[in-house]
């Protein structure tokens, strides 16, 4: 780890902490107006929850899957504005349901109303396109933010670890903070100290997908389809509890995948969980489907800049993140909060996230509040202000 020189600090007008899809489509809104904007990614790579793993010009998403046209616009616009492609969620067939002692059976699908579609290169396309609009050099990888001071001209961030000489630091005159609040809550230290408040409803938060494992097996065929079963599967018998068809719109590779039903303190790693994973998916869908070409798997929870120890419980509802009298904005409209944790409408999905990036840049471009001078007037007697 390279230490900073003593007393170099580096300025910015816009500094974005977080490289997912909030962050990313703010930085991507304030480059198109030819701001000056950097963004600091604690991972050595950008996306953050959203992670698609490339085979064969095929990705595989172990995080966000899909969309809703009718509930997304925001995400369709993008979908539209990157030159994209969605496709329907297959959904034709059977779907299969195993009981709590292990018997299976065949039952009518249970199609998602309104349908779900999916992206034709995963919803890793969506992170890359907007990477791309962004100048060079925007983006910082492995740059973990570890201190966040509030200074009476800017905003002082510090990267590295703490207790330890940053790796860097600069000052923005503003900053927006797209990341989990939860995470940010627990792994960030504000001077001067956030209100009580604020802290506790950023740690009640739940951060979605956090406390989540999610597989995805590819196959050369789609025997489970033959059978005439949709790939839609369900189980209290585990280890997995929801299975669906990952397939692509055409052609090979075909897949299965789905979320983990075992709570993350009793999970372990692939090699461990893989083998009860793919047995479980050739008891719903037939022999084939024990014998995927090649198999993935995360494990969210344990993922250090997306889940925090309260997390190790999933979320099963889509959180909801209002700040004390609902603000989003503090120190005197120098920080913004993001992500699709703190959306007022949809929070948890990408539409969330989306609403929430583009609310931050919005909020950017407001005047900030000089409390300096706020302070100075109160501090003058009624008659002399």
């Amino acid at each position: 780890m390279v230490i900073e020189k003593e007393n170099v600090i580096e300025k910015i007008d816009t500094l974005i902490i977080g490289g997912g899809l909030s962050g990313l489509y703010a930085a991507s809104i304030l480059a198109a107006e030819k701001k000056k904007v950097l963004l600091l990614e604690a991972r050595d790579r950008i996306g953050g929850r959203i992670l698609s793993t490339q085979i064969h010009g095929f990705s595989t998403d172990l995080g966000p899957s899909w969309y809703w046209p009718a509930l997304n616009p925001k995400v369709c616009a993008l979908v539209n504005a990157l030159h994209l492609t969605g496709y329907p969620q297959f959904e034709t067939g059977y779907c299969r349901f195993q009981a709590r002692d292990g018997r299976v059976v065949t039952m009518e699908g249970q199609p998602m109303d309104p349908p779900g579609w999916r992206i034709d290169g995963g919803m890793m396309a969506l992170v890359k396109g907007l990477y791309k609009r962004l100048p060079q050099g925007t983006v910082r990888l492995k740059h973990p933010v570890c201190d966040i001071e509030r200074r009476d001209d800017g905003v002082l961030v510090s990267v590295g670890v703490l207790d330890e000489p940053p790796v860097c630091r600069i000052k923005a005159s503003r900053v927006i903070l797209a990341m989990p609040p939860r995470l940010a809550a627990r792994s960030i230290l504000f001077t001067p100290d956030l209100p009580t408040n604020l802290t506790q409803a950023m740690l009640r938060a739940n951060t979605w997908m956090a406390g989540h494992a999610k597989f995805f097996a590819l196959y050369d065929e789609a025997a489970w389809r033959t059978m005439g079963l949709s790939g839609q599967g369900f189980s209290y018998h585990g280890p997995v509890g929801e299975i669906h068809d990952g397939s692509c719109e055409t052609g090979t590779p075909f897949g299965l995948t789905g979320f983990l039903a075992t709570p993350a303190l009793r999970r372990k790693e692939k090699e461990a969980m893989a083998p009860a994973m793919v047995s479980q998916l050739g008891t719903l869908f037939g022999d084939e489907a024990a014998h995927p070409t090649a198999f993935y798997y995360k494990d969210w929870a344990k993922e250090p800049f997306t889940a925090t120890e309260y997390d190790l419980k999933s979320a099963h509802n889509h959180p909801e993140f209002h700040l004390p009298s609902g603000k989003t904005t503090i120190w005197d409209n120098r920080f913004h909060f993001a992500g699709t944790e703190t959306a007022d409408h949809l929070a948890g999905y990408l539409e969330g996230a989306l609403a929430s990036g583009e609310r931050a840049a919005s909020a950017v471009s407001r005047p900030v509040r000089d409390s300096t001078k706020i302070k100075q007037t109160q501090a003058l007697p009624p008659a002399a202000r």
